[in-house]
């Protein structure tokens, strides 16, 4: 029946065929004779036998000439389906060969239309895939034919051409190799086309090519892969995982190149999609299996006796023997370059190098110990990029550091980093490494760390933010891993954080010093940070105060002391003794005039505070000698400067703060009181408001104090000055000084001088009626107030006065005010 139905079909093709081979024929008898053939072909029922026969004997070589020559380009797309159709039925079309591959290499460089051309190279694929061996005789035909094609300006004709070559390396493996270097540098300019499909193909392909091509290729298509791994489209980057993968496992050379092809597989394992990054894993473990099965021999020992680290990262699977020995073993040829990357000026190159940095040093494992100094030397540089998430991953890679090397050798290379010119990068990865180091193994070096971060060369080498905020990452990173075995440095870490606490304009660094400094009490279960105070307080001023005689006002020892004094709260009053004889020392009128200044600044908020603070255990009172006599009074002498003026307005405010707490006994006042009026009345001169404020103050609180036991000349020297500041610019200032003259005039009352005052308390009268005018009507109140109490001294005179003033046309209001006053008072006494 097979029979029948060939010489059926060739009986009734003869007319066509003869029609399209006529030499006289045109072309729309060309094209009428090609329909016919379809029709015979296609839509008669036929056996798959009587069709290939048919194909073979009378079709092929009529329809290949079409397809090389006829100018028609319907003819040539009707005899491309034939044939298309034809070959389909044949399962090795041997005798096709010859005819159709030099027709198709002749035609496709030719060929207008890009449609025809994808047809053509679809029928090479279907050749290629259905001849197999016979494929290799004309092997140099296919591959010319797949460089045009692979450059062709069609990019579905670029894919045809890459499932083509697919084909053509499956087809003939034996002989491939010798021809596959031809197609790598045209799938290498297409690579990076365009349209993601046809990139996808092209590293399809560039696998199939060098798996049964030549390895050695695989070196020219290193750099081009890896840089698809960069590629936007998910689909890209999984096409590079397979390929990588699959060369991994069944590349002829692969040992030869594992050094060059894990880190690109490695690079996928921190994709960001999860299919690639789930694939990645799995080809990784299948390797790593595969290396095992393959080397037994070698890690017979280890897969027999290895014991997996105590010590290990939270969260993470430890990877298998064969994917951490093939790290380890490759890992001295893969970290030049990869740390070279991790300084690239591009950022995508720098993060996936992180990425992969972490990766490798998570399977390399304890053999890191011996690339630590050029690990260390980068990632002091990475972990100072500008891109966070470079850091983060170089900070992940610190802590392994400190997870699989020994402290012993990990901080012996670290430390003398300190030494030279220290660096954030340098406390960074120092914090890291302490994060990932096990309690027990780190203890031991806990003294040598805590001397080194409480060095004056490592806490005060810099005020820089990001400098002062990785020197609090180590702190915390002590704490957080040796808990309470930190009580054996617990007065170098009180050390750093109370530099830490000093650097200037920074709030958010002090809170987080604060916390730091609760968690390292409660590791050591103390109630709170006030009670590291009491336990370091002598030790933090005695390492404070060393230098003293030098400091200036650049020295950070003035900050720290500040820290000390204020942040201690009521602590600092336990160690008053030390801390009187350092501010005895540095607040001498010969020292640095900006040092004193700071120094008066601390001083001024104790004191407004002192009962909460240098007065907590009631011991201040036995140094007011020394605070005013030595520290005080030297200060409110006069010098030119602004900065002098500021030291005298410091020291003003500060014995205003002992005087209006009522810290100084009136004894003590008497025993200073002739050493002081003379510079507080000389205070009530100066530019600065808030001097001559707080003299007015002063002169009324010692007046209050011990004024009845002043004598007649004592007391004229006080109000002089006092009287003047009536007609100060401020109202505040005006005020006080109202306020000062009635404390005088009190100072009068049923006093042995009142006789003596008498021409004073006069003059007072006059003076103070004048200031009646004042336009301001709270220092108007203010003054009558003190006319009022004045005139219980002598109020006959006082009414003369203001009988004077008021014929002087003066404030009628307030005199008739003052004049009822003095009726009132005068009439009980009658």
């Amino acid at each position: 029946m097979a029979a029948c139905g060939a010489a059926e079909l060739a009986q009734a093709l003869s007319r066509p065929l003869s029609c399209l081979q006529g030499p006289e024929c045109g072309r729309a008898a060309r094209l009428r004779a090609l329909e016919a053939i379809r029709v015979e072909v296609q839509e008669r029922p036929l056996s798959s036998e009587a069709a290939r026969e048919v194909f073979e004997a009378q079709l092929v070589r009529p329809l290949a000439r079409c397809l090389a020559g006829d100018a028609a380009e319907r003819c040539r797309e009707l005899a491309l389906q034939l044939l298309l159709h034809g070959l389909s039925s044949c399962e090795r079309p041997g005798e096709a060969l010859p005819v159709l591959l030099p027709v198709l290499a002749q035609r496709l460089g030719a060929e207008p239309c890009e449609e025809l051309r994808l047809g053509l190279l679809q029928l090479l694929g279907l050749l290629l895939r259905r001849g197999g061996a016979d494929v290799a005789p004309y092997l140099s035909d296919v591959v010319g034919i797949l460089q045009a094609a692979l450059l062709d300006h069609y990019a579905e004709v670029r894919r045809e051409g890459c499932r083509c070559a697919v084909a053509c390396a499956q087809a003939v493996p034996e002989h491939f190799h010798m021809q596959s270097e031809s197609l790598i540098k045209p799938l290498m300019q297409t690579i990076s086309h365009q349209h993601y499909r046809v990139r996808v193909d092209v590293i399809q392909a560039t696998g199939a090519v060098i798996q049964f091509g030549n390895g050695k290729s695989v070196d020219d298509v290193l750099s081009h892969l890896a840089q698809r791994l960069f590629d936007e489209i998910p689909k890209v980057r999984q096409a590079v995982t397979t390929v990588v993968g699959e060369w991994l496992l069944h590349l002829r050379d692969r040992y030869s190149y594992f050094h060059k092809l894990i880190p690109l597989l490695l690079s996928s394992i921190a994709d960001d999609i999860p299919e690639n990054m789930t694939l990645a894993w799995t080809y990784w473990e299948k390797i790593g299996l595969q290396w095992e099965k393959e080397n037994e021999e070698d890690l017979k020992d280890k897969m027999d006796f290895s014991v997996p680290p105590s010590h290990y990262p939270k969260g993470v699977t430890r990877p298998g023997l064969g994917c951490r020995e093939l790290v380890s073993r490759n890992l001295s040829k893969v970290l030049p370059a990869l740390c070279r990357d991790l300084t690239d000026w591009v950022e995508s190159t720098r993060v996936k190098a992180s990425q992969l940095l972490y990766v490798l040093l998570l399977h390399a494992e304890d053999h890191i110990t011996q690339h630590m100094e050029l690990l260390l030397r980068t990632l002091y540089q990475a972990c100072l990029d500008e891109e966070s998430e470079v850091v983060r991953n170089c900070v992940k890679a610190a802590e392994l550091i400190g997870t699989f090397v020994s402290p012993k050798v990990s901080l012996r290379l670290i430390t003398p980093a300190f030494e030279i010119t220290p660096r954030p990068s340098c406390l960074m990865v120092l914090a890291a490494v302490i994060r990932g180091s096990p309690k027990n193994i780190l203890q031991p070096h806990l003294s040598d760390l805590g001397g080194t971060l409480s060095q004056a060369g490592v806490c005060q080498q810099s005020e820089e933010v990001l400098y002062m905020e990785q020197l609090l990452c180590c702190v915390r990173a002590l704490i957080e891993v040796c808990q309470e075995d930190c009580q054996e440095i617990s007065l170098q870490l009180m050390k750093v954080l109370v530099t830490v606490m000093a650097v200037p304009s920074s709030q958010h660094l002090k809170e987080k010093a604060e916390e730091a400094m609760c968690s390292l009490a409660e590791v050591q279960q103390l109630d709170g940070f006030l009670y590291l105070y009491r336990q370091h307080i002598l030790q933090l001023l005695e390492w404070v105060s060393v230098s003293h005689d030098s400091w200036t006002c650049y020295s950070p020892e003035i900050l720290q002391l500040d820290v000390i004094a204020t942040h201690s709260g009521p602590v600092i009053g336990e160690a008053l003794h030390d801390f009187i004889l350092i501010l005895k020392a540095c607040l001498q009128p010969n020292k640095d005039p900006q040092m004193r200044l700071k120094l008066f600044t601390v001083l001024s908020e104790l004191l407004q505070k002192a009962n909460e603070t240098i007065n907590s255990q009631g011991l201040f009172p036995s140094y007011l000698e020394i605070v005013i006599k030595d520290i005080l009074a030297p200060n409110l002498q006069w010098h030119a400067g602004r900065t002098a003026a500021a030291i005298r307005t410091t020291a003003v405010s500060c014995l205003w703060a002992l005087i209006h707490c009522q810290m100084l006994a009136p004894e003590e006042i008497l025993k200073v009181k002739d050493v002081l009026m003379p510079q507080i009345i000389a205070a009530m001169d100066e530019d600065s408001k808030i001097s001559r404020l707080m003299g007015c103050r002063i002169v009324g609180g010692i007046l209050k104090v011990c004024g009845r036991q002043f004598d007649e000349i004592q007391l004229g020297k006080t109000y002089p000055e006092v009287l003047k500041r009536l007609d100060d610019a401020s109202a505040d200032v005006r005020l006080a000084a109202a306020h000062t003259l009635t404390d005088w005039f009190k100072c009068l009352k049923d006093s042995d001088v009142k006789s003596a005052m008498k021409s004073h308390i006069e003059f007072l009268y006059q003076e103070l009626l004048i200031h009646l005018d004042d336009q301001d009507p709270d220092t108007q109140n203010a003054v009558l107030e003190v006319l009022k109490e004045g005139s219980i001294l002598y109020p006959e005179l006082l009414v003369r006065e203001v009988e004077v003033a008021v014929d002087k046309h003066r404030t009628p209001v307030y005199c008739k005010q003052l004049l009822h006053h003095i009726q009132t008072t005068r009439e009980p006494a009658l």
